[in-house]
Order: C-alpha cells, then structure tokens, then sequence
C-alpha cells in the first residue's frame, strides 16, 4: 500500500468513526427515558438502532480494508454522510413506530444505493491489481456485494415499506393494540442475523488479506 492509498483509508476510518459516534449519540438521546421509565414498546426499536450502528460501522470497516485506496471517493463518503443523516432522525423516532419504519425504509434505500455504487468501485480496483491474490480477495467481495445488491438489499426495503403501509391502514392493530411488535421483533432479529452474517464474511475475508499483504 503507497503513502497516498494509507492517507485515503484513514481519511475513511476516521470519516466512519466520526459519523457512527453522531448516530450514536442521537440514540442515547432518545433512549435515556424510554430505558428508565421503563416503556417496554420502544426497546426492540433501540435495540435494532444499536444494531444498525454496529452494522454500518462493521460493513464500512470492512470495506475500507478491503477496496478503499487513492483516489479519494467523494460520491461514496457523500452517501455516508446522507446515510447518518436519516440515521439519526430515525433515531429520533424510537416511540412512533410508523415513522421508525418509514425513515428506515429511506435508509435501506441509501444503503441499496451505495451497495450499488460501490460495486462500480470493486471493479475498478480489480482491473487495476491483476495478482492472484488480489483478484481472489476482490471475487468474494463481488460475490457479496452482488448477493447484498440483488437479495438483502431489496429485501430490507419491501419489508421496511411493508411495515410502514401496514402500521398506517391498519393504526387499531399495529399502534392500539401493541401489533407493532411484530415488525419490530423481526427487523431486530433479522439485523442480527445479518451482523452476525457480516462477522462470518469477514473470518472470510482476513486469510485472503493476508495473501494480499504478504
């Protein structure tokens, strides 16, 4: 790695450290009451909200360690920040489901996007690094952009949209009658799933790195 692909990369580490410490703290904000008054309703939401921290944080690390080199990539750190931004207002929103999952739709969205963005940035590296080693590490992380851009991706989002149009036609069940559990439990349970898919990917991904580096 030159001097200038070491400079991009903590441009990156440090741009995710900064963002995902906003997102947290917007999280900790809405959640001091809620914790300590003890409403129970908007726990699954909190929860999801620390697991869509540690999702980002983890994916966007482990992306920088893998692609991320000189020239610096203004259009995919645009989409970091715009990304906390919706972050963080969902934050906002761990009391009202409705707009919990309407802003988390958006999110998906964001995240569909740069999903799709950074797939365009793969490519490149992997036409610029022909060794063995390179072109090993940059197969599997295609393969896992493209399962992330043509399944999970699109997923989250009709889920997300789902949730919404169901909490807004049907408020008696979903806000009332506490029906909005439901949702909520799935999205937290499926965020783990997926964090715990993104650590597996990751054990992957380090004897690959090794090859590259040694």
């Amino acid at each position: 790695m030159t001097e200038r692909d070491s400079l991009v990369l903590n441009i990156e580490l440090t741009l995710i450290s900064i963002i995902q410490g906003v997102a947290l703290y917007f999280l900790v904000e809405s959640s001091r009451i809620p914790i300590v008054d003890r409403h129970y309703a908007a726990w699954p939401y909190i929860a999801s909200g620390l697991v869509i921290i540690l999702l980002f944080w983890s994916r966007s690390i482990i992306h920088g360690l893998t692609v991320i080199r000189w020239p610096l990539e203004f259009g995919h750190n645009f989409l970091y920040v715009a990304l906390t931004l919706v972050e963080c207002v969902a934050f906002t929103q761990v009391g009202n489901p409705r707009n919990w999952f309407a802003l988390n739709a958006v999110y998906a969205a964001l995240i569909w996007l740069l999903f799709i963005w950074d797939l365009r940035l793969i490519r490149k590296r992997a036409g610029e690094d022909r060794s063995p080693a390179r072109q090993q590490l940059y197969a599997v992380v295609q393969k896992d952009q493209l399962r992330n851009i043509r399944f999970l991706m699109p997923a989250a989002l009709g889920f997300t949209l789902g949730a919404t149009l169901l909490i807004h036609y049907f408020p008696g069940f979903f806000l009332e009658r506490g029906g909005h559990w439901f949702p909520a439990l799935f999205q937290l349970s499926a965020a783990l799933a997926y964090l715990a898919h993104s650590l597996r990917f990751y054990e992957r991904l380090k004897p690959l790195q090794d090859k590259v580096i040694a």
